[in-house]
């Protein structure tokens, strides 16, 4: 028999609604909507168009109820941190605050004026992040607090407005810095901190909560009848994780690149060590209570500042001539520490490359092509680093790296990061957030019996590039990168 699923994909950049159908042990998945999603700016505030967004859900909705298929159920997920406030009418309460803000930098500020970082990170496994549920709550109006009766991640909001039960699933409490991943219970200690009202915070759901059905009025608005609502992975990362191609006996990590990346392992549980927190790395919760064991690192935001200095000059190349130049460049001439403060500062990215290089005296690179090469070889071997702490702190031999591509599409880092880390990569498309959201519904159901069946059913229905390394002269030149750590 098949079974068919909606996976409403919110993203902080885009939104899709898209239509899982599951038979004879093969997932396909078909786009139904996308629709573009940019927070709006207000002054010095950044605001989620909340209205605006719940239209072009009910839209990919209505779509999928004209096709006339019997659905099982929807699913929502999205980005962290950010939250929508409700009274006790089930009304917004408005404006829904997009972070990062200097709002929230306030608020890290007056918070870790009263509660020790340390402390934040024995709650929740995590370290402070300026832009979490935490810090954005430590600037909130006491009188929009008032009126609040119930604080809800976007994804968590969203199910709330399609079936009218409100409850923060597992992996998004995770990442608002005020859940004990512990205890999987919310902190006392950072909840009294906030003097947030006790009814705020709904109860936490397991992954995999049958919510109840749709609405009546909207399931005669987009003539959906008998849909349940499923709370999956609220979190879009967890949601891609546990739609992941993995096997249970091959060790492996994940990497999340972008402006910024993210790089960790699943665990069945926290891990909080002290060489842990050293390091960086913090605890989100996934799927059945297993853990996201990750940390943040460099992405292409080097290679977004040299564009951006290059802006109007004779360097004012298009992306794909720029990556051109930089594979047509001489390999390891130069490398950086990505993370390196100096780096890292407000200014003139290309020159702050070249003066590293001439401080540590290596050859300084002139020209587009070397200064990208210099960039994206130095980020393939910080990410070999992290997968050495990781494998220090864990104690796992991690064996394959899943690069959530979502949009990525950097083929020459790629490469790079393959022959970095001498283990194979695959490459997962962007679809994986749907993949696991539909997949964990089925779980849900009752219609697949584990994640790890769940998984296979990835592995049999998908197609993934996998790399494989092939240049040991990457050895090398991370023994360099180390001098300049």
């Amino acid at each position: 028999m098949e079974t068919a699923y909606v996976a409403c994909d919110l993203g902080a950049h885009r939104g899709r609604v898209l239509l899982g159908n599951l038979h004879q042990g093969k997932l396909r998945l078909s786009e139904i909507h996308r629709f573009d999603n940019a927070p709006i700016q207000v002054g010095d505030d950044s605001q989620w168009d909340i209205a605006g967004l719940y239209h072009q859900v009910m839209q990919g909705l209505a779509e999928v109820g004209r096709a006339d298929e019997p659905i099982h159920s929807i699913s929502c997920s999205s980005w962290g941190h950010d939250y929508m406030l409700f009274d006790s009418g089930g009304s917004l309460i408005t404006p829904t605050h997009a972070q990062p803000t200097p709002r929230a930098q306030a608020g890290m500020r007056d918070l870790l004026s009263r509660i020790p970082s340390e402390t934040i990170y024995e709650e929740t496994g995590g370290q402070p992040q300026p832009h979490s549920t935490l810090f954005q709550l430590g600037v909130e109006k006491p009188r929009r607090l008032a009126r609040g009766n119930r604080l809800l991640p976007v994804a968590d909001g969203f199910n709330f407005l399609l079936s009218g039960q409100a409850g923060i699933e597992g992996s998004m409490a995770g990442t608002t810095q005020l859940f004990n991943p512990f205890q999987q219970v919310w902190s006392d200690r950072l909840v009294s901190a906030l003097r947030l009202p006790p009814h705020l915070l709904p109860p936490v759901v397991p992954s995999g909560t049958l919510l109840g059905p749709l609405r009546d009025s909207i399931a005669e608005q987009i003539r959906l009848e008998d849909v349940n609502v499923v709370s999956s992975c609220s979190h879009a990362l967890a949601s891609a994780i546990a739609g992941l191609p993995a096997h249970p006996d091959v060790p492996w990590a994940f990497l999340q690149p972008g402006t910024w990346a993210q790089m960790g392992v699943e665990l069945p549980h926290p891990l909080a060590s002290p060489l842990a927190r050293q390091l960086g790395f913090a605890n989100e919760t996934g799927y059945g209570g297993t853990v996201r064991f990750m940390k943040p690192t460099v992405g292409l935001w080097l290679v977004e500042e040299c564009r951006r200095a290059w802006a109007g000059t004779e360097y004012d190349l298009d992306p794909s001539v720029i990556m051109h130049l930089a594979a047509q460049a001489p390999p390891f001439e130069s490398l950086i520490n990505p993370l390196d403060e100096r780096i890292l500062s407000p200014g003139d990215v290309p020159q702050k490359i070249k003066a590293f290089c001439k401080e540590t005296g290596q050859p300084v690179p002139r020209k587009p092509g070397p200064i990208i090469r210099c960039v994206l070889e130095s980020i393939a071997l910080s990410y070999r680093r992290t997968l050495e702490e990781i494998q220090r702190v864990t104690g796992q031999r991690i064996q394959r790296l899943f690069v959530l591509d979502g949009g990525f599409q950097n083929p020459l880092l790629t490469s790079f990061i393959t022959n970095a880390l001498q283990i194979p990569i695959v490459i997962v498309p962007e679809e994986s957030t749907a993949v696991g959201n539909v997949l964990l519904q089925a779980i849900a159901l009752g219609h697949l019996s584990s994640l790890e069946v769940a998984r296979q059913i990835v592995s049999d229905s998908f197609r993934f590039e996998t790399l494989h390394p092939h240049a040991t002269v990457w050895n090398s030149a991370y023994e360099r990168l180390e001098q300049f750590t």
